[in-house]
């Protein structure tokens, strides 16, 4: 084959498609095998480009090693994401995934309030930081901390039950009803605020 131009702009676009659907097809496969709960598979997939520093890649990788229950793993790749960039507030929410699982509730909190510095009403930061009161047994914060993202978010039942939650650990029963009768407002099935109204 003679290679004059045409030939050869030929072979260049016929290399970036194929270079392309590759890349897409790594992804591709990665998504089936973690919908298939592979999450190891597809982890082994991306884990070259992740290693490679691509950030969406760290931030997947990391997520798909908390599914594993590999929160160490996790951890270190969700800290290499948020080296890359120091802005992300996904790898900031990520990071405290297998940091609850490791009841690590300074550092959940501290990562919460980094992304909360960032969006002041971030509704996870909020969770999460909640999440972080009740496992440091901080009542009185959490208390007041739920009564405030309960006005921002007054549609919210998880707040309302972090709340009533609060309430009933400083042994103010009238609140923690009050607020769990909230909870089943807007979760009618909620177990929890059924079965503390039932024995209070």
């Amino acid at each position: 084959m003679m290679f004059n131009k045409k030939n050869i702009l030929v072979l260049i676009l016929l290399f970036v498609a194929t270079a392309s659907h590759a890349g897409s097809s790594v992804w591709e496969q990665s998504y089936q095998l973690a919908a298939a709960g592979k999450y190891e598979q597809a982890a082994e997939v991306i884990e070259p480009v992740a290693d490679s520093g691509n950030e969406y890649a760290l931030l997947r990788y990391a997520y798909l090693m908390y599914l594993m229950g590999e929160n160490g793993d996790s951890i270190s790749y969700y800290r290499k994401a948020i080296e890359k960039n120091p802005d992300s507030i996904d790898a900031k929410l990520g990071i405290t995934l297998p940091l609850i699982a490791q009841k690590r509730w300074r550092q959940v909190k501290s990562y919460s309030l980094q992304v909360l510095r960032l969006s002041r009403w971030n509704y996870t930061a909020h969770v999460r930081l909640m999440v972080a009161e009740e496992g440091l047994r901080k009542w009185d914060a959490l208390a007041e901390h739920a009564a405030q993202v309960a006005k921002a978010y007054p549609t919210d039942g998880t707040v309302l039950v972090y709340l009533a939650r609060a309430r009933a650990w400083q042994g103010d029963v009238s609140a923690a009803k009050a607020a769990y009768r909230k909870v089943l407002v807007r979760l009618p099935a909620h177990v929890e605020a059924k079965n503390y109204l039932k024995n209070n």
